[in-house]
């Protein structure tokens, strides 16, 4: 806008001093239109001949000149103030030059009022209220229409996102591989303390509290069962000693026959007599 653009930026603020100064104009002519429509009303115009229409209409046109010439001397520091907050706050409603105007008009309506001659007729009166709001309100109308829309300058979102779409129209899309397939980027965690984490949710700080405990405990087990595995490595399992016989031990090893139980056969024979 008028006050938001920098010294680097003269392009921006010379635009946007002409854009407020071309509305001026067009509002000050129509409000000078609208005054000399009331004195000369369009109907008493359509009663002239053929033959005194451009005459009269010259004369109409003249006076709105005269008209809009004292109402930009009087209206000219009040709309350029208007305008310029209108600018610095990129205020776009109608209604808000419409009022503006209307406020100006009842302005100069006063200083006329103020500067008549004692005993001389007066403008105070119904149908001069009404010409002097009605041309105000039509003036406002006119310089929302040529300047007010668009007060402030372009967004600066849309200025960029038509800079970009200006400057990617001209290259060719490129074919679709893996390597420049849509990418998802990670931001990361805000550092505890920082203005990032200060400005998260209490639901936010949380829940990364909790997943930070979680993280905690899955690696005090993940230590814990790298170091048993570490210490079973280290120990070892007991060594078993396989023994191997030799063909001596293992006759040595067998034991010797009982002795037969059979008596001898003199035993037999003495047993046989007895009676």
């Amino acid at each position: 806008g008028l006050f938001r653009v920098g010294l680097g930026n003269g392009s921006t603020m010379i635009g946007t001093f002409a854009r407020v100064i071309f509305g001026f104009v067009l509002a000050c002519c129509a409000a000078g239109l609208v005054q000399v429509l009331f004195v000369m009303p369009p109907t008493e115009l359509l009663q002239v001949t053929a033959n005194d229409f451009p005459a009269r209409a010259q004369q109409v046109g003249l006076l709105a000149l005269l008209s809009a010439t004292h109402a930009a001397i009087f209206a000219a520091a009040f709309a350029l103030i208007a305008a310029g907050i209108g600018e610095w706050m990129r205020v776009r409603a109608a209604a808000y030059y419409v009022a503006t105007g209307m406020v100006i008009s009842a302005l100069g309506f006063m200083a006329q009022y103020a500067s008549e001659v004692a005993g001389q007729p007066t403008i105070f009166n119904g149908y001069a209220v009404m010409a002097f709001l009605t041309s105000g309100a039509v003036a406002g109308f006119i310089y929302w229409l040529a300047a007010g829309r668009g007060a402030g300058g372009r967004d600066e979102d849309e200025h960029t996102a038509r800079d970009v779409v200006s400057d990617t129209t001209d290259v060719p899309t490129p074919a679709r591989s893996w390597k420049n397939r849509p990418r998802i980027l990670v931001e990361d965690k805000p550092v505890p303390g920082s203005g990032a984490n200060k400005k998260a949710s209490l639901a936010q700080r949380l829940a990364e509290q909790e997943a930070a405990a979680a993280d905690a405990i899955s690696d005090a087990q993940s230590v814990a069962q790298k170091t048993a595995a570490a210490a079973v490595v280290a120990n070892g399992p007991k060594p078993t000693t396989k023994i191997e016989l030799t063909e001596a031990d293992k006759k040595s090893a067998v034991p010797a026959a009982a002795p037969s139980a059979k008596a001898p056969p003199e035993d037999t024979d003495r047993a046989a007599k007895k009676p």
